[in-house]
């Protein structure tokens, strides 16, 4: 009797140990296959669980969270959803994450190690952490002057400190409320169907997702070029450029919308934007040293990163003469985003120092400890730092005198270029109306703020749309907003 109890025993041991052997597999070893697998709703239940971590905007949250008592039970909301959705995007219980809320949602929703005083504890509990919060770089008064300026017009406005690379304004325009994505229901699928199948696609980031031609603002890159090769040595010399300018190699000619540019000096051109003046530069300067400067400035530039991706400018490097003509002048397949455009007037205005532009300050535990900062940004010497100050007074001639004239705040040191850049079939499409532009106020050592404004649906005339008329006074409101905060 005794063997049979002590049989049993034994027996009841081992199913033990294979019941412990197999747990150990199970919670160990296979955990993250059942963590992936899509019948778990464990860790989707408990990412939800608790409130999320807030977006902030000069030490205001613009992101909430909502109790809705549910199995899902904490919810996004936004504050001015519209205004900030380009940097935000969205947090949705059903389509993931977008911008801001995707590349820190290890933060935001307090599943980064980074949170836990005791990572290794963590792992073995799987307990989730409060989420942190994200400091951005914005200026809200600079955002909302942006927002306000575009008026509901398709468009875009970047907004950066030159000597920094922080973004101080990003917006785009027409744009949506990510809280209606936020839950679960039947209403997040029909707001995601008709966001997605509007024609004037609400949820492109065009700051920083769409490239344009940048139509003549391109001739502040091309003009850097000219200088650095030594191709113009005196900005008030005649250039020699005949009006018209036929395009090499073939019978087309190109005109300007100016009088007055036959033979224009470089400081004149670049006053009244003679098209003929800078095709004729771009083709003395050549494909290598044009593609050089531009892609000092940052075009054809793969990586950038603010911290969600930015699609890349472009400046075509296989091209014959008459395709660098109009390269030039910003046309042709040189595409460029808004936000790279604020990083060229940003450039100008730092010296010919390009700093890389980024979004977020730092992140933060729940109670304000940082986790994480920005640290210093790597520079890039965008062109001569001679070349920068010609440039600085060619663009202040703008603002002052030339097509820039809207751009202007008194007591203030403004420069800027105008752009009017022509697209589809046969130049048919109404013209995109550019301005980019820098900002010093009287009491700054430096300029404080560098912008570029697109308005891709403005509402003159097609022969009266002009980036000095429906762009500059965007840029001004922008520029007034970061000198005045």
């Amino acid at each position: 009797m005794t063997r049979h109890i002590r049989l049993a025993a034994v027996f009841c041991a081992l199913l033990l140990a294979a019941l412990l052997v197999n747990a150990t597999r199970i919670q160990v070893f296979e955990a993250g296959a059942y963590d992936d697998n899509s019948a778990n709703r464990r860790g989707t239940i408990a990412r939800y669980g608790q409130p999320r971590g807030d977006i902030l905007v000069g030490g205001r949250p613009i992101t909430g969270s909502k109790d809705t008592g549910e199995q899902l039970r904490y919810e996004r909301t936004y504050l001015d959803g519209p205004l900030y959705a380009p940097v935000t995007g969205f947090a949705s219980q059903v389509y993931g994450t977008s911008f801001l809320e995707h590349t820190e949602d290890g933060v935001l929703s307090g599943a980064d190690p980074m949170l836990s005083p005791f990572p290794l504890l963590n792992d073995l509990t799987r307990a989730r952490n409060p989420g942190g919060d994200v400091v951005t770089t914005l200026r809200a008064a600079a955002q909302r002057a942006a927002y306000d300026g575009l008026a509901g017009r398709k468009g875009a406005v970047a907004a950066i400190e030159p000597s920094t690379g922080r973004i101080l304004a990003l917006v785009s325009t027409p744009s949506y409320n990510p809280e209606a994505l936020s839950g679960n229901g039947p209403t997040v699928s029909r707001s995601w169907i008709g966001l997605n199948e509007d024609p004037d696609k609400p949820m492109l980031n065009r700051a920083v997702r769409q490239t344009y031609p940048p139509g003549s603002t391109f001739k502040v890159v091309t003009a850097a070029a000219a200088l650095d090769a030594g191709v113009v040595t005196d900005v008030d010399e005649p250039t020699d450029s005949p009006d018209p300018y036929p395009l090499p190699g073939t019978s087309t000619s190109l005109t300007n919308e100016a009088k007055g540019c036959a033979d224009a000096s470089l400081r004149a051109a670049f006053e009244w934007s003679c098209n003929t003046v800078f095709a004729k530069l771009g083709v003395r300067v050549g494909v290598a040293d044009l593609t050089a400067t531009a892609q000092a400035f940052g075009f054809n530039d793969t990586g950038v990163r603010i911290p969600y991706s930015v699609a890349p400018s472009t400046f075509d490097t296989s091209v014959d003469r008459a395709q660098l003509a109009l390269s030039a002048i910003g046309q042709y397949n040189t595409r460029a985003t808004p936000l790279q455009m604020a990083m060229v007037a940003a450039a100008v205005a730092n010296g010919g120092q390009m700093r890389a532009p980024y979004l977020v300050e730092r992140t933060t535990r729940s109670g304000g400890a940082t986790l994480a900062t920005a640290g210093s940004r790597p520079v890039r010497q965008a062109m001569h730092p001679g070349t920068a100050v010609r440039l600085r007074e060619l663009m202040t001639d703008v603002v002052r005198e030339g097509t820039g004239a809207n751009a202007a705040i008194p007591g203030v040191t403004v420069g800027g270029k105008t752009g009017t850049a022509q697209h589809g079939i046969g130049n048919s499409g109404t013209p995109y109306a550019w301005f980019v532009s820098w900002a010093q106020g009287e009491r700054d050592m430096e300029p404080r703020v560098a912008v570029a404004v697109v308005v891709e649906d403005a509402e003159a005339d097609r022969g009266e749309i002009s980036g000095g008329g429906d762009a500059a006074p965007i840029a001004r409101a922008v520029m007034e907003a970061v000198l005045n905060s």
